[in-house]
């Protein structure tokens, strides 16, 4: 990226070059494809978004009165030419255009005398779909009618060309290729790069400079700026192995697990709140944050990593650590009020389904629900194989996190600490329970009537899946008297009033409670049946795996019977799966995770559809690349810091952004999947409120521990993520969604960046506080805090027109206000630093 100078000042300060501040909000992508207007040749991503959303919505909810049978008001919507020529009142959809489209008028309920469809209206999730179809231009495949639901058959049959997909094939162990004549490499990932672009006739940029190496590094393993003391030293630093002496202090500090955890909690969905309408925080979900970052630290083996999340409960029920780790299970949304609780549950593992095969598996199993799927060899069958992994899990909040020792001394502790308080907990517990029991009756009976019998039965004579949705019920009926204000009234309200007052004079010699977080356990050792909704023969499904996938076995079975050994408490079905997914076998499963950790580093994976390995995904750009990593990560212990290091000390690692032939390489190659540059790249959203953190010197250095709320000068990572709240500055940079996988963020430039950017208070505090910091450096003139500021911002120093320009912008100042603070002309300095793309975007 060019450097920005100062062209300018006036009243503020501007930049040669288009500043995101000033440039966003009149941005226009030109470099977006033109929306598809009715049929048209599809992306993978829209045809995927047309199958699994649109086609269902329009044969489930329009085709009863809308299609080849019958056109009421001459209207037919199973194909694009009916639809784009329209009934008899005209087009029923202006392509791009969802406000002026009747189609989205009639549906979403805003036409007071017509509504569609006539006998049940759509929910707005619905709309948004139908609305979200329109704004992409309608897009519909080349097939022409669509055809009626998809049955529900068991009779599909895997083939070999099934099997004979690319990312079902076992790793090809490819050897090495020569390096190209006229390249030079350092180390065998440059040989795959450079071959390829040799076969293109594309040469490969120079090395980048060492600032914006080491700009770049501690971005991708810290996500924030290096500090002016760290580039001189690394610039000044002549010794043979300074770039990998510097990778490896990088990846050697806590910043590194704090900045990787965050890729993973993208893609696990992870959030603190529970979502819906209330969306109440979980307090208690932050040790499994702390857990990721953690395992990311300490190098964890990914086989190892996997298995805790999965089945840490199972592996050792009594290693507190472990536990924690299953909150990967627990992070899904969560209705608190739901009374329909077998809906409830089944929403429940269609998440964790879904999550686990988009993120352990990058295969798109949803589709699979509700049919075979459409595109990928996934039977419905096999969904429901996965999905009977988890179907005996049971949700924990009850657990005190500790070690067997540990819980024996707090229990040692209560049990002295009732006995000093005499029977004062007893006589509470006898005005309270008739309360909360009158209380529970009323809210039980709410509840649906066989859910009503479950709760009535005694606990030992409940079947496993009755004891699931008790538990899922009682989360109701127990949390939320417990919660409410407690109505005693007379005599009772006041004896209440003094015991409480007495026992609060012992409440300094009670135990600290233990640490308790959102995890999960089996409900026993008998798993509740699995069965396909629909089937008239409800037989019950084993655990198990793709289909596709059963080459893995020797029995050519795709069950995971064989490695299930169930305990006295749990059913051993998801340390089964774990064992699955970590076979060295496993080509799918390692190939994913591998191609992630390239997405992080280069912008983009080797396949560009990291949560999706299947027919619509993405082909690898570096096939025998990808294999050779693959191989070097199992064989290298599965350990991502050694991952790193290979990648990052790679010639197509340390590419400038600027080739000498640029123009004629994107021709061949405009997205860059060949690598003949390295890619500029905007931060994070975390990464930019972090920066700004770091700069302005306010950045805490506390690790771990109960997240904070948005106002805190903590690390991003250890702010509150509320699915329905959140933080200005992080949602406009595109903070991800937490509803489901983020395999990879979006990366927009929009006017409310730039205006949050300027006027949000926010950035103007950070400017503010860098400015002060500026201050109590005692830099002797201007000239020289002009390049401490540039030191500190861009890790360099400003040229001579920059530093001619903000020499004369702060001129006349006294660089302090009367306050002693710095003065606006200095804060505005700052500001506009902070501003810049050179800032804001990583080369």
């Amino acid at each position: 990226m060019a450097r920005y100078a100062i062209s300018k000042i006036a009243t503020g300060i501007f930049f040669t070059g288009l500043s995101l501040v000033f440039s966003s909000a009149f941005a226009v992508d030109i470099t977006s494809p033109e929306k598809p207007a009715f049929s048209a040749k599809l992306t993978a991503e829209q045809l995927a978004f047309f199958e699994n959303s649109v086609r269902p919505l329009l044969v489930e909810n329009c085709f009863s009165c809308h299609a080849a049978k019958k056109q009421k008001g001459d209207l037919r919507l199973d194909s694009a030419a009916s639809i784009k020529a329209g009934g008899k009142n005209g087009p029923v959809i202006v392509p791009g255009k969802p406000t002026q489209s009747r189609l989205i008028e009639v549906v979403s309920g805003k036409d007071p005398d017509v509504q569609m469809p006539p006998d049940e209206k759509l929910t707005e999730a619905q709309v948004e779909i139908l609305a979200q179809w329109v704004q992409m231009g309608a897009p519909w495949p080349d097939t022409g009618q669509i055809a009626a639901p998809l049955a529900k058959s068991k009779n599909r049959e895997i083939t070999s060309k099934d099997r004979g997909f690319w990312s079902f094939q076992p790793l090809s162990h490819p050897a090495v290729p020569d390096m190209p004549t006229g390249y030079t490499g350092r180390n065998p990932i440059d040989n795959f790069i450079f071959a390829t672009l040799k076969q293109q006739n594309l040469k490969s940029a120079p090395e980048a400079d060492r600032v914006t190496l080491i700009r770049r590094l501690t971005f991708d393993l810290h996500g924030l700026p290096p500090t002016a003391d760290e580039v001189d030293s690394f610039v000044n630093d002549q010794s043979e192995h300074a770039y990998e002496n510097l990778i490896d202090r990088l990846l050697a500090s806590p910043r590194y697990g704090e900045h990787w955890a965050r890729h993973w909690l993208d893609l696990v969905r992870y959030a603190e709140s529970d979502g819906y309408k209330k969306d109440d925080y979980r307090p208690n979900a932050w040790p499994y944050r702390d857990y990721v970052i953690s395992s990311f630290n300490s190098d964890k083996p990914y086989d190892q990593f996997v298995a805790e999340q999965l089945a840490g409960d199972e592996i050792n029920p009594t290693d507190p650590k472990m536990i924690v780790a299953t909150g990967y299970i627990r992070a899904g949304v969560y209705e608190y009020n739901l009374k329909d609780v077998r809906t409830q549950w089944d929403t429940i593992l269609t998440d964790i389904t879904d999550v686990t095969g988009e993120v352990m598996m990058g295969l798109s199993m949803g589709c699979a629900k509700c049919h075979n799927h459409k595109f990928d060899p996934i039977l419905q069958k096999d969904y429901y194989q996965l999905r009977s992994v988890f179907a005996p899990m049971s949700p924990r909040m009850d657990l005190d996190l500790a070690t067997p020792a540990e819980l024996a001394a707090h229990e040692k502790a209560m049990a002295e600490w009732k006995q000093k308080t005499g029977d004062l907990h007893e006589q509470i517990d006898a005005l309270e329970k008739p309360v909360h029991r009158k209380k529970t009756a009323g809210i039980v009976k709410m509840f649906p009537p066989d859910i009503q019998v479950m709760i009535n039965k005694k606990p030992e004579d409940r079947l496993p899946f009755e004891s699931q949705m008790v538990n899922l019920a009682a989360r109701q009926f127990k949390d939320e008297p417990e919660s409410a204000p407690l109505k005693l009234t007379g005599t009772d309200a006041e004896k209440h009033k003094a015991l409480v007052a007495q026992l609060a004079k012992s409440e300094k010699d009670k135990p600290s409670p233990l640490l308790r977080a959102l995890v999960t356990t089996d409900i026993g050792p008998i798993a509740p049946p699995t069965v396909i909704p629909g089937y008239a023969k409800n037989e019950a499904l084993q655990p198990g795996f793709p289909t596709v996938l059963s080459q893995l076995t020797p029995s050519k079975n795709s069950n995971l019977l064989t490695d299930i050994q169930p305990s006295d408490t749990s059913t051993g079905r998801r340390t089964a799966l774990a064992k699955w997914i970590a076979r060295k076998d496993n080509a799918l499963t390692h190939r994913v995770i591998v191609n992630r950790i390239w997405q992080y580093h280069f912008g983009r994976g080797i396949v560009g559809t990291s949560n999706d390995f299947g027919i619509l995904g993405d082909r690898p750009s570096h096939p025998e690349l990808l294999d050779w990593l693959t191989d070097q990560f199992i064989n290298n212990g599965r350990q991502f810091k050694s991952m790193h290091r290979l990648i990052l000390t790679s010639a197509a690692y340390r590419q400038s952004s600027q080739n000498i032939d640029a123009v004629a390489a994107k021709l061949k190659d405009p997205e860059n999947r060949l690598l003949w540059r390295a890619s500029t790249r905007r931060l994070d959203a975390e990464q930019i409120r972090d920066g700004m953190l770091l700069l302005s010197g306010q950045l805490s250095p506390e690790f771990g521990g109960p997240s904070a709320d948005h106002k805190s000068n903590r690390r991003s990572i250890y702010l509150k993520v509320l699915r329905n709240t959140r933080d200005p500055l992080l949602d406009v940079f595109d903070a991800p969604e937490t509803f489901s996988s983020v395999c990879s963020r979006n990366c927009t430039t929009t006017a409310a960046q730039a205006l949050l950017m300027i006027n949000g208070p926010q950035p103007l505090e950070y400017a503010k506080s860098m400015a002060n910091r500026l201050i109590k450096m005692d830099r002797s003139d201007n000239s020289s805090l002009v390049e401490e500021a540039y030191r500190m911002t861009y890790a360099r120093v400003p040229t001579n027109d920059e530093r001619k320009w903000a020499i004369a912008f702060l001129a006349g100042t006294s660089k302090t206000s009367t306050d002693g603070k710095a003065d606006m002309k200095l804060i505005d300095f700052c500001h506009v630093l902070l501003n810049s793309n050179e800032f804001l975007f990583v080369d």
